[in-house]
């Protein structure tokens, strides 16, 4: 199922959810796991930096809701500046080919050092990927922090 009903609304929700590995070719291109690309169906999609080195691929209404956030800062104030120019100036429109690739501009591979596998990790409105190295040792790292903050629990 690709959608799940709000608890508020009968309206489906999309969700992205999951993980999964690909690897990216010479081109810069790789295939957007096909259940990822059933949720974006034809829409337009974003990519932009992320942190921890991972970028951000975005349907259409997460970039909006993000862009339309931004619209909303001082232009006065230094941070906003600096935070719509990080923005705006690392995000670009990728369109999925007829088998399903994206292209990942040379950029944007450099900035996450992704050079062999990749792995699309779901994160509710939007999607990361990570370089498959760097996400192992990252989702040890969630891992460890989710044991001790459990164990704290039962003290």
């Amino acid at each position: 199922m690709a959608s799940q009903p709000s608890p508020t609304s009968s309206t489906p929700v999309r969700s992205f959810f999951g993980q999964y590995q690909r690897g990216v070719d010479k081109k810069g291109r790789v295939i957007l796991p096909a259940r990822f690309r059933e949720l974006l169906g034809d829409e337009r999609i974003f990519i932009t930096k992320g942190f921890e080195k991972c970028l951000i691929l975005m349907p259409t209404e997460e970039y909006e809701r993000r862009r339309r956030k931004m619209e909303s800062y001082s232009p006065t104030q230094a941070k906003a500046r600096r935070l719509k120019r990080r923005f705006f100036s690392n995000t670009e429109e990728v369109k999925p080919d007829g088998m399903g690739r994206i292209n990942i501009p040379q950029f944007l591979r450099d900035y996450a050092d992704l050079t062999g596998d990749v792995v699309f990790i779901g994160v509710d409105s939007y999607i990361e990927i990570w370089d498959a190295e760097q996400w192992k040792q990252h989702e040890l790292e969630l891992d460890e922090e989710a044991n001790l903050e459990e164990w704290e629990g039962l003290e």
